[in-house]
Protein backbone atom coordinates (compact mmCIF):
# COMPACT_ATOMS: atom_id res chain seq x y z
CA UNK A 1 0.00 0.00 0.00
CA UNK A 2 1.52 3.44 -0.44
CA UNK A 3 3.57 4.90 2.22
CA UNK A 4 3.17 8.29 2.45
CA UNK A 5 2.67 9.85 6.09
CA UNK A 6 -0.98 10.96 6.59
CA UNK A 7 -2.08 14.97 7.11
CA UNK A 8 -2.99 16.38 10.12
CA UNK A 9 -2.82 14.31 13.29
CA UNK A 10 -3.70 10.84 12.05
CA UNK A 11 -0.44 8.56 12.92
CA UNK A 12 -1.97 5.11 11.88
CA UNK A 13 -3.02 4.19 8.44
CA UNK A 14 -6.90 3.79 7.54
CA UNK A 15 -8.60 0.74 7.63
CA UNK A 16 -10.68 0.16 5.23
CA UNK A 17 -13.81 -2.79 5.18
CA UNK A 18 -14.81 -4.28 2.37
CA UNK A 19 -15.37 -7.54 0.27
CA UNK A 20 -12.43 -8.95 -1.06
CA UNK A 21 -13.28 -10.08 -4.47
CA UNK A 22 -15.11 -7.35 -5.90
CA UNK A 23 -14.70 -3.94 -6.67
CA UNK A 24 -18.01 -2.59 -5.69
CA UNK A 25 -18.56 0.12 -3.44
CA UNK A 26 -15.31 0.06 -1.91
CA UNK A 27 -13.68 1.10 -5.02
CA UNK A 28 -14.97 4.84 -5.40
CA UNK A 29 -12.87 5.22 -1.36
CA UNK A 30 -9.89 3.09 -2.64
CA UNK A 31 -9.63 5.52 -5.60
CA UNK A 32 -9.47 8.42 -2.92
CA UNK A 33 -7.03 6.51 -0.71
CA UNK A 34 -4.90 5.76 -3.30
CA UNK A 35 -5.25 9.59 -5.54
CA UNK A 36 -4.14 11.05 -1.54
CA UNK A 37 -1.30 8.80 -1.28
CA UNK A 38 -2.25 7.77 2.08
CA UNK A 39 -1.14 4.67 3.96
CA UNK A 40 -4.34 2.51 4.70
CA UNK A 41 -5.27 -1.99 4.97
CA UNK A 42 -8.03 -3.50 2.85
CA UNK A 43 -8.15 -5.98 5.29
CA UNK A 44 -10.92 -7.65 3.66
CA UNK A 45 -7.93 -8.90 1.41
CA UNK A 46 -5.99 -10.71 4.32
CA UNK A 47 -6.80 -13.96 5.18
CA UNK A 48 -8.01 -12.67 9.15
CA UNK A 49 -10.17 -10.02 6.86
CA UNK A 50 -13.69 -11.50 6.91
CA UNK A 51 -14.13 -11.73 11.16
CA UNK A 52 -12.70 -8.15 11.05
CA UNK A 53 -15.55 -7.17 8.66
CA UNK A 54 -18.17 -8.61 10.49
CA UNK A 55 -17.01 -7.16 13.44
CA UNK A 56 -17.71 -3.33 12.35
CA UNK A 57 -21.11 -4.47 11.62
CA UNK A 58 -21.82 -5.95 15.00
CA UNK A 59 -24.21 -4.57 17.72
CA UNK A 60 -22.34 -6.46 20.38
CA UNK A 61 -18.78 -5.14 19.27
CA UNK A 62 -19.79 -1.82 17.82
CA UNK A 63 -22.28 0.48 19.72
CA UNK A 64 -23.29 2.10 16.15
CA UNK A 65 -22.19 -0.49 13.47
CA UNK A 66 -22.32 0.37 10.15
CA UNK A 67 -25.44 -0.84 7.74
CA UNK A 68 -22.98 -2.24 5.47
CA UNK A 69 -19.62 -2.14 3.92
CA UNK A 70 -17.69 -0.09 2.81
CA UNK A 71 -16.32 1.19 6.50
CA UNK A 72 -13.11 3.40 6.89
CA UNK A 73 -11.69 3.69 10.39
CA UNK A 74 -9.99 6.64 11.09
CA UNK A 75 -8.44 6.24 14.84
CA UNK A 76 -11.40 6.57 16.80
CA UNK A 77 -13.85 7.42 13.81
CA UNK A 78 -16.08 4.39 12.42
CA UNK A 79 -17.45 6.21 9.57
CA UNK A 80 -19.79 3.82 7.04
CA UNK A 81 -20.92 4.39 3.62
CA UNK A 82 -19.12 6.01 0.45
CA UNK A 83 -20.30 9.36 0.13
CA UNK A 84 -20.04 10.04 3.62
CA UNK A 85 -16.51 8.60 3.63
CA UNK A 86 -15.60 10.37 0.66
CA UNK A 87 -16.76 13.45 2.20
CA UNK A 88 -14.48 12.89 5.40
CA UNK A 89 -11.40 11.65 3.11
CA UNK A 90 -11.83 14.91 0.59
CA UNK A 91 -11.59 17.30 3.31
CA UNK A 92 -8.88 15.71 4.99
CA UNK A 93 -6.76 15.42 2.25
CA UNK A 94 -7.01 17.95 -0.20
CA UNK A 95 -9.51 16.30 -2.84
CA UNK A 96 -12.49 18.76 -2.10
CA UNK A 97 -13.07 22.59 -1.78
CA UNK A 98 -12.13 24.26 1.42
CA UNK A 99 -15.56 26.50 0.81
CA UNK A 100 -18.80 25.11 1.93
CA UNK A 101 -20.62 25.79 -1.15
CA UNK A 102 -17.97 23.84 -3.17
CA UNK A 103 -18.03 20.39 -0.24
CA UNK A 104 -21.50 20.94 -0.36
CA UNK A 105 -21.56 20.69 -3.93
CA UNK A 106 -18.78 17.32 -4.22
CA UNK A 107 -21.13 15.83 -1.99
CA UNK A 108 -24.65 15.92 -3.98
CA UNK A 109 -22.71 15.20 -6.94
CA UNK A 110 -21.56 12.07 -5.17
CA UNK A 111 -24.79 11.32 -3.81
CA UNK A 112 -26.47 11.46 -7.19
CA UNK A 113 -23.16 8.84 -8.30
CA UNK A 114 -24.53 6.69 -5.91
CA UNK A 115 -28.17 7.01 -7.11
CA UNK A 116 -26.91 5.25 -10.93
CA UNK A 117 -24.64 2.73 -8.86
CA UNK A 118 -27.73 1.56 -7.38
CA UNK A 119 -29.62 1.22 -11.10
CA UNK A 120 -27.10 -0.14 -12.51
CA UNK A 121 -26.99 -2.66 -9.71
CA UNK A 122 -30.71 -3.15 -10.50
CA UNK A 123 -30.13 -3.86 -13.74
CA UNK A 124 -29.23 -7.94 -12.65
CA UNK A 125 -30.65 -7.91 -9.66
CA UNK A 126 -34.53 -5.91 -10.36
CA UNK A 127 -36.21 -8.27 -7.86
CA UNK A 128 -34.30 -9.42 -4.79
CA UNK A 129 -30.55 -9.25 -4.10
CA UNK A 130 -31.05 -12.32 -1.94
CA UNK A 131 -31.89 -14.31 -5.85
CA UNK A 132 -29.56 -15.31 -7.73
CA UNK A 133 -29.26 -13.22 -11.44
CA UNK A 134 -30.49 -16.55 -13.00
CA UNK A 135 -33.68 -16.89 -11.52
CA UNK A 136 -35.00 -12.76 -12.74
CA UNK A 137 -32.85 -12.82 -15.86
CA UNK A 138 -36.65 -12.31 -17.52
CA UNK A 139 -36.63 -8.88 -15.33
CA UNK A 140 -33.78 -8.11 -15.25
CA UNK A 141 -33.88 -7.84 -19.19
CA UNK A 142 -36.53 -5.55 -18.90
CA UNK A 143 -35.08 -3.61 -16.13
CA UNK A 144 -31.85 -3.20 -18.21
CA UNK A 145 -33.56 -1.76 -21.23
CA UNK A 146 -35.18 0.90 -19.75
CA UNK A 147 -31.53 1.47 -18.11
CA UNK A 148 -29.76 1.94 -21.11
CA UNK A 149 -32.62 3.45 -23.10
CA UNK A 150 -33.70 6.42 -20.30
CA UNK A 151 -31.42 6.50 -17.22
CA UNK A 152 -28.00 5.98 -18.62
CA UNK A 153 -28.38 8.72 -21.09
CA UNK A 154 -30.17 11.02 -18.72
CA UNK A 155 -27.40 10.87 -15.56
CA UNK A 156 -24.25 10.49 -18.08
CA UNK A 157 -25.92 13.76 -20.06
CA UNK A 158 -26.39 15.49 -16.54
CA UNK A 159 -23.03 14.48 -16.05
CA UNK A 160 -21.83 16.04 -19.07
CA UNK A 161 -23.69 19.20 -18.21
CA UNK A 162 -21.76 19.25 -14.83
CA UNK A 163 -18.70 19.37 -16.30
CA UNK A 164 -19.41 22.08 -19.18
CA UNK A 165 -20.74 24.18 -16.60
CA UNK A 166 -18.21 24.76 -14.28
CA UNK A 167 -16.86 28.45 -14.29
CA UNK A 168 -13.35 27.41 -13.29
CA UNK A 169 -10.32 26.81 -16.04
CA UNK A 170 -9.74 22.61 -16.20
CA UNK A 171 -12.12 19.73 -16.72
CA UNK A 172 -13.44 18.86 -13.41
CA UNK A 173 -16.68 18.55 -12.11
CA UNK A 174 -15.68 21.04 -9.08
CA UNK A 175 -13.96 23.94 -8.75
CA UNK A 176 -10.21 24.30 -10.71
CA UNK A 177 -8.62 20.78 -8.92
CA UNK A 178 -9.49 17.26 -9.09
CA UNK A 179 -11.96 16.08 -6.20
CA UNK A 180 -13.22 12.98 -5.55
CA UNK A 181 -16.36 13.60 -7.34
CA UNK A 182 -13.61 13.05 -10.51
CA UNK A 183 -12.39 9.82 -9.49
CA UNK A 184 -15.71 8.58 -8.57
CA UNK A 185 -16.77 9.37 -12.40
CA UNK A 186 -14.55 7.91 -13.62
CA UNK A 187 -15.00 4.63 -12.15
CA UNK A 188 -18.51 5.45 -12.82
CA UNK A 189 -17.87 5.22 -16.51
CA UNK A 190 -15.25 2.27 -16.21
CA UNK A 191 -17.86 0.48 -14.94
CA UNK A 192 -20.55 1.32 -16.98
CA UNK A 193 -18.36 0.28 -20.23
CA UNK A 194 -17.31 -2.85 -18.74
CA UNK A 195 -21.45 -3.24 -18.30
CA UNK A 196 -22.79 -2.20 -21.06
CA UNK A 197 -20.24 -1.68 -23.89
CA UNK A 198 -22.22 -1.32 -27.21
CA UNK A 199 -24.66 1.31 -24.93
CA UNK A 200 -21.50 3.24 -23.86
CA UNK A 201 -20.44 3.34 -27.17
CA UNK A 202 -23.40 4.88 -28.31
CA UNK A 203 -23.61 7.28 -25.96
CA UNK A 204 -19.82 9.02 -25.72
CA UNK A 205 -19.62 10.63 -28.83
CA UNK A 206 -22.09 12.88 -27.12
CA UNK A 207 -19.54 12.89 -23.47
CA UNK A 208 -16.52 14.63 -24.79
CA UNK A 209 -15.92 16.34 -21.56
CA UNK A 210 -17.30 12.95 -19.45
CA UNK A 211 -14.39 10.78 -21.69
CA UNK A 212 -11.81 13.25 -21.22
CA UNK A 213 -12.18 13.32 -17.32
CA UNK A 214 -11.73 9.71 -17.51
CA UNK A 215 -8.67 9.84 -19.14
CA UNK A 216 -7.17 12.69 -17.45
CA UNK A 217 -7.68 10.43 -13.95
CA UNK A 218 -6.56 7.25 -15.46
CA UNK A 219 -3.28 8.73 -16.28
CA UNK A 220 -2.58 10.41 -13.04
CA UNK A 221 0.45 9.15 -11.53
CA UNK A 222 -1.05 7.62 -8.50
CA UNK A 223 -4.19 6.68 -10.52
CA UNK A 224 -1.74 4.99 -13.54
CA UNK A 225 0.24 2.84 -10.43
CA UNK A 226 -2.56 1.93 -8.77
CA UNK A 227 -4.50 0.72 -11.85
CA UNK A 228 -1.58 -1.27 -12.77
CA UNK A 229 -0.95 -2.87 -9.14
CA UNK A 230 -2.28 -6.17 -7.86
CA UNK A 231 -4.16 -3.87 -5.83
CA UNK A 232 -6.93 -3.14 -8.65
CA UNK A 233 -9.57 -6.07 -8.41
CA UNK A 234 -10.77 -6.56 -11.95
CA UNK A 235 -14.41 -6.14 -12.75
CA UNK A 236 -15.99 -9.42 -12.51
CA UNK A 237 -19.47 -11.01 -12.30
CA UNK A 238 -19.69 -10.55 -8.67
CA UNK A 239 -19.89 -6.99 -8.22
CA UNK A 240 -22.08 -4.17 -8.92
CA UNK A 241 -21.14 -3.82 -12.67
CA UNK A 242 -21.80 -6.89 -14.34
CA UNK A 243 -21.27 -7.99 -17.80
CA UNK A 244 -24.40 -10.01 -19.00
CA UNK A 245 -24.23 -9.34 -23.05
CA UNK A 246 -27.99 -11.17 -22.72
CA UNK A 247 -28.91 -7.87 -21.33
CA UNK A 248 -27.61 -5.44 -24.34
CA UNK A 249 -29.87 -7.16 -26.96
Amino acid sequence: MPATPLSGDAVEPYILYYWPTIQGRGEFVRLALEEAGVPYRDVGRLKSGMPQIEAVLDFRREPQPAFAPPVLRAGELLIGQAANILQFLGARHGLAPRSEKGRLLCNGLQLTIADIVAEAHDTHHPISVNSYYEEQKREAKARSKVFRAERMPKFLGYFEHVLASNPARGNFAVGAKLTYVDLSLFQLVEGLRYAFPKTMAQLEPELPRLAALCEAVRQRPNIAAYLKSKRRIPFNEEGIFRRYPELEK
